[in-house]
C-alpha cells in the first residue's frame, strides 16, 4: 500500500486548491495566503513528485476514504487478482497471468507482430454482464461522493500516471470483479485459453536461463570449448540443437516440440535456421537469441543418414558408448526423431530409457520433422510437469506457437497489406486450406469436387442462385472474404468464378482472395517460406477454417488461431470418401508417427486409448492428438 502521505497529498489538493481555467493559472490556498502558480510548473512538480514517492512504494495502494482498491502490477499484459500460490519456485505470481505469454522486455521496434497483432484480431462474443457495470458505476459513485463531480477520471488519470512513470499496469479491483481502465479491452478477443500459472513461471525461468547460457555469453563460450574437446562435463548449461529437415510446417511444429523439452529439461535450445528461414520470425527471447551461430562447426557431421545413425542416441546406448559406469561421458549425442523407419533412437527416447543419464550429456542434437509434444504425456517421467503446465490439454501448441513464432517485420507487413487490403471490412472471413500431395494420382478437380461437397453439406459457404442473374441490393447485406492459400490457381480461379457469375440465395456478397501460388514446394528458398509463413498467419485470422488432411500447413494455422477446423479427407489416387470433410477433435496438430511400443509391457500399444485426452486423428488413424479432458 502508499503511505498516508500519498493519501494525505490526494486529500490536501482536493481540499485546498481550485482550478482558474482562464488563463490556465493554479490558485493554491493556505493560511489565508493566495499565490498565483504557473500551471505547467505545477505539472511537473507534482509528476517529480509522484515518481520520487512511487520509487519506495509498493504496487497497491488504497483510495482514501472507500472500499475501492487501485492495483498497479509489474509487467504487461492483463492481471489476475487470485491470491493462489503459483506450485513453483519461479517467480512469477498469480497475479502476472496475462493472455500473452511473452515476457516485458523486448524491443518493440525489432518485432512489431508481437504488439499489433493483437489490433488485428476480432472481437470477443463474451460481453461484461450487467453485474460488472453495475459495479463499474458503484465505483463512479463513489468517487463522485469522495472527491466531487468529475473527478473519477482525473483520480484514475493520476493512478495511470503513477503506472506509466513506474512502468506497471493500472487495474481497478473491487475484491475479486477487475475492469480494465479500457473497457474496450473487455470486447477484444485474444484467446479465451490463459496459460497457467506454472507455463508462465517456467516460461520466466527459461527465459533467464536462455539469458545466461544463450550465444555470446561467457557460459556459452565455455560450453563450446568442451564440445570441441569431447569431454562430457555440461559446466552448468545443457544445450538442445534443433536441426531442420522438410517444409516449414514440420519444422514449426517440431520446433514448438523441441521447445517444450527444453523447459522439461532445463536445456538451453539453439534452432539452425539456415538461409531458407532468415528472417521469417523474431527472436523469441529477451535480451538474446535463439539461433544457432553461423561458425558452430558440429553441425555438418549429421547431414547423412549413417552419420545420423552411428552418432544417434539409441545406437551409443546399444554399443555401450553412454552408460552409468563410464566416468565421462561422450559430449554430445543425436536423436532422430523424423518420420523414417529408423525406430532405435525413437524407441530409447519415447521409452526415456535412463533419463538422467541423457541429461548429464550436455549438448543433444534433435533431428525431427514432426510433433512429438503428445509423446511427453506417454512418458511417466514428464506426464505430471506437461499436466501441471498444460491443464487444458488441447492448447500445447496454441500456447507455445503463440510465444516462440512472431512474425518478422518484413513477414507482419506482408500479412498486413494483403489483412487490411482484402480481409479487414468483411464481416465473416473463411480460410480454405488446400493441399493437393501428388497431381500424376490425384485430380485437381476431384479435390476440388470433394472441397465443395464439404463447404455446402456443413454450410460453410453460402450457395449460389442459377435462377436469378441479379440479386437486388440490401441495406444489411452482409460480406464474406473467403481466403484460399494453395501451390495452384485452380481453386481460387473456380470459387471466384462461382460467386462472380451468380448471386448467393443469402444476398451476401462474397470476395475470394489469394495470395500467391507457387505451383511446386520449394525446399531451400526463403522467399518461399517466407509466403508460406505469412499465409499460415492469415489463415489463424480467419473465423471459420477448412484444412487438408495430413497437412502440417494448416496445422500450424489452426493451432495459432486456436480454431477446430473442418478437414478434408485426402484424396488418394481418386478414391473419396462421404462424407468428404470432418470437424476435427482439437486445434491440436496431429502426432503422425506416435509411439507404438509399450515400453513396460514390452507389447504393441495403442497410443489413442490410453488417456482420454488423446485420440487417433481424424485425417490419420494411426496418429493421436491431445483433446479437452471432457471430450466424448
Amino acid at each position: 500500500m502508499v503511505s498516508d502521505e500519498f493519501s494525505g497529498m490526494i486529500s490536501t489538493i482536493r481540499d485546498q486548491t481550485s482550478w482558474k481555467w482562464k488563463g490556465f493559472q493554479f490558485k493554491m490556498q493556505k493560511n489565508g495566503y493566495c499565490s498565483k502558480i504557473p500551471f505547467a510548473f505545477l505539472i511537473v512538480f507534482s509528476i517529480l513528485l509522484m515518481f520520487l514517492i512511487a520509487q519506495q512504494r509498493s504496487k497497491t495502494f488504497k483510495v482514501n476514504g472507500g472500499d475501492a482498491e487501485i492495483n498497479v502490477l509489474a509487467g504487461g499484459g492483463a492481471a489476475q487478482t487470485e491470491k493462489s500460490e503459483v506450485a513453483d519456485s519461479g517467480n512469477v505470481t498469480s497475479q502476472q497471468l496475462v493472455d500473452e505469454p511473452f515476457a516485458p522486455g523486448h524491443d518493440k521496434g525489432s518485432c512489431l507482430s508481437r504488439y499489433e497483432s493483437v489490433l488485428y484480431r476480432k472481437l470477443s462474443p463474451h460481453k461484461p454482464s450487467p453485474y460488472l457495470f453495475s459495479k463499474l458505476g458503484s465505483n463512479e459513485s463513489l468517487h463522485h461522493n469522495l472527491f466531487g463531480p468529475n473527478s473519477y477520471n482525473k483520480t484514475i488519470a493520476s493512478a495511470f500516471l503513477y503506472a506509466l512513470l513506474t512502468n506497471r499496469v493500472l487495474l481497478v479491483e473491487f475484491g475479486r470483479e477487475i475492469a480494465g481502465l479500457y473497457r474496450s479491452s473487455l470486447f477484444r478477443k485474444i484467446s479465451p485459453h490463459k496459460p497457467s500459472a506454472h507455463l508462465l513461471s517456467k516460461l520466466r525461468r527459461y527465459e533467464d536461463l536462455h539469458k545466461r547460457c544463450g550465444p555470446r555469453t561467457k557460459s556459452y563460450k565455455k560450453a563450446l570449448k568442451r564440445l570441441k574437446s569431447g569431454h562430457g562435463s555440461s559446466g552448468g548449461c545443457n544445450y538442445l540443437v534443433w536441426i531442420p529437415i522438410n517444409g516449414l510446417g514440420n519444422r514449426m511444429v517440431s520446433l514448438a516440440s523441441a521447445f517444450l523439452y527444453a523447459l522439461l529439461t532445463d536445456r538451453v535450445l539453439l534452432a539452425e535456421l539456415g538461409k531458407d528461414m532468415s528472417g521469417l520470425f523474431c527472436e523469441p527471447f529477451p535480451n538474446s537469441s535463439w539461433i544457432l551461430p553461423k561458425n558452430f562447426s558440429h553441425k555438418v557431421e549429421f547431414r547423412n543418414h549413417d552419420e545420423r545413425h552411428a552418432r544417434g542416441y539409441g545406437n551409443q546406448l546399444k554399443q555401450g558408448i553412454i552408460n552409468e559406469s563410464l566416468e565421462s561421458l561422450p559430449s554430445y549425442t543425436l536423436l532422430n526423431l523424423d518420420h523414417s523407419h529408423y525406430d532405435l533412437d525413437r524407441q530409447s527416447f519415447y521409452c526415456n530409457q535412463n533419463p538422467t543419464l541423457l541429461q548429464k550429456v550436455p549438448w543433444l542434437f534433435l533431428i525431427s520433422d514432426q510433433y512429438f509434444a503428445p509423446s511427453f504425456f506417454l512418458t511417466p517421467t514428464f506426464n505430471q510437469e506437461v499436466q501441471r503446465m498444460f491443464p487444458e490439454k488441447e492448447t500445447v501448441f496454441h500456447h507455445l506457437g503463440r510465444y516462440l513464432f512472431h512474425p518478422s517485420n518484413e513477414a507482419w507487413g506482408r500479412i498486413m497489406r494483403f489483412y487490411q487490403a482484402y480481409l479487414a471490412n468483411a464481416d465473416e472471413r473463411i480460410g480454405l486450406q488446400i493441399r493437393v500431395f501428388n497431381t500424376k494420382t490425384t485430380k485437381v478437380q476431384t479435390v476440388l469436387d470433394e472441397l465443395f461437397k464439404c463447404t455446402q453439406k456443413e454450410k460453410l459457404l453460402p450457395q449460389v442462385d442459377p435462377q436469378n442473374p441479379a440479386a437486388a441490393p440490401s441495406k444489411n447485406q452482409r460480406s464474406k472474404a473467403i481466403l484460399v492459400t494453395s501451390l495452384y490457381t485452380e481453386f481460387y480461379e473456380n470459387i471466384s468464378n462461382t460467386y462472380w457469375a451468380k448471386p448467393t440465395v443469402t444476398g451476401e456478397v462474397i470476395g475470394v482472395y489469394q495470395p500467391s501460388h507457387d505451383e511446386t514446394q520449394h525446399f531451400g528458398d526463403n522467399m518461399h517460406n517466407m509466403k508460406a509463413w505469412a499465409e499460415m498467419y492469415l489463415l489463424s485470422m480467419s473465423d471459420v477454417l477448412v484444412t487438408s488432411g495430413w497437412s502440417t500447413f494448416g496445422y500450424v494455422a489452426q493451432g495459432l488461431g486456436g480454431l477446430k477446423p473442418w478437414v478434408l479427407y485426402k484424396v488418394e489416387q481418386e478414391h473419396t470418401r462421404n462424407p468428404s470433410c470432418v470437424r476435427d477433435l482439437s486445434m491440436e496438430p496431429c502426432f503422425h508417427f506416435p509411439p507404438t511400443y509399450d515400453c513396460r509391457t514390452k507389447k504393441k500399444m495403442n497410443a489413442g486409448s490410453l488417456f482420454p485426452y488423446l485420440k487417433y486423428c481424424e485425417d490419420l488413424n494411426w496418429g493421436v492428438k491431445l483433446v479437452s479432458d471432457h471430450q466424448e
